[in-house]
């Protein structure tokens, strides 16, 4: 049985307020979020039964990848299907440090830059569809994170702002929401080119993703995570929501490995996502709430957090192969990006051993 205190409900709702705009960004891309609560119960079973502190939610970075190499809903849900699939194998074979340690940090670190670039490039992208809400909620975040350095206030207020402005557009009348896919219903995954590469590119994303979260999380509750359990129930977790028409879940930074109790406390979060989910609230919530007003948090998530973060570990390596991972990824893909990483660094080291 698993201890609670007020001070582990606080840190499980405070990361579920994080976890709810991303949640918005997936219905734009036209993942379901009822189906999505499936992931949240595998993924609280899982960590539960592993003692795991490392939770699971919705992020920014997998659903905006999914939804933009996806050309349509059938062909994103046959991404995460099969990348949470090849996540799970991964996880139960212990395949993932020997797969990084072969990259190397320089290629995963430069091909997380690349994907800061492609987050931001979403938001500005986001910010043309609609200039008056999606640059208020950039001036919103923008503000908030220079003078706090938190993401989660960052996120909370520029979402709000972006709303507010909406709604004001508006003339205070709601988004029109059309949410026919807000049911349990089977499908049926398939594959082509692009969902092959989406899959690639998916997978290489989360193996540096799990690795980073995870393990950030394990430090914050100053615990040790096994990350090949955390991406054996994240997987599982992924590819059972998308079967059902559901959105993609992986690990993240989470508040709750600063609770007292942090495995009771990640799987309270997780257990108050799926409630959330099931009883339908998210859909009602994004009628208030355009899909633009998350383009301030992505943009100070993918050029103020993900880009110089990782860029500054990246050129602690070869430049060169720094500029071609993290240059080819933000042009095609993360896998894409990380084996040109690879070619290059394997042409430097034959020159160099001539």
């Amino acid at each position: 049985m698993l201890d609670v205190s007020f001070a582990d409900v606080l840190a499980a709702i405070g990361v579920v307020l994080n976890g709810l705009p991303q949640g918005l960004l997936a219905l734009t891309y036209g993942f379901a979020a009822f189906p999505t609560a499936l992931a949240f119960g595998v993924g609280a079973l899982g960590a539960a039964v592993v003692g795991s502190v490392a939770p699971i939610s919705f992020q920014a970075e997998t659903i905006v990848m999914a939804g933009t190499m996806g050309k349509e809903r059938r062909e994103r849900l046959s991404i995460v299907l099969w990348t949470g699939a090849v996540m799970a194998v991964v996880g139960l074979l212990g395949l993932l440090t020997p797969a990084t340690e072969f990259v190397g940090d320089t290629i995963l670190t430069a091909m997380m830059a690349g994907v800061g670039l492609i987050l931001a490039r979403v938001a500005m992208n986001m910010i043309k569809d609609s200039k008056i809400v999606g640059g208020v909620s950039l001036a919103a975040a923008m503000l908030v994170y220079l003078f706090s350095q938190d993401l989660v206030y960052t996120i909370v207020i520029s979402v709000v702002a972006g709303s507010l402005a909406g709604y004001w557009r508006q003339s205070g009348r709601k988004v029109q929401i059309d949410a026919p896919n807000e049911k349990l219903e089977l499908q049926r995954p398939f594959w082509n080119s692009r969902i092959v590469r989406g899959t690639l590119a998916l997978v290489t994303l989360q193996v540096g993703g799990n690795i980073a979260y995870a393990t950030i999380t394990g430090d914050i509750a100053e615990r040790a995570v096994n990350v090949d359990h955390v991406t054996v129930y994240s997987g599982i977790a992924s590819a059972l929501s998308a079967l059902f028409g559901g959105g993609p879940v992986e690990a993240i930074i989470s508040g709750t490995g600063a609770a007292p109790n942090p495995v009771a406390s990640g799987v309270l979060m997780m257990i108050l996502m799926a409630v959330l989910l099931a009883l339908k609230l998210l859909p009602k919530v994004a009628a208030y709430v355009p899909s633009q007003s998350i383009a301030g948090f992505l943009f100070v998530l993918g050029a103020l957090v993900v880009l110089p973060a990782n860029m500054e570990l990246a050129l602690q390596g070869n430049p060169m192969v720094v500029g071609t991972t993290t240059v080819v990824t933000l042009g095609t893909d993360p896998f894409l990006g990380m084996v040109a990483g690879v070619a290059v660094r394997a042409f430097l080291t034959l020159i160099g051993g001539m």
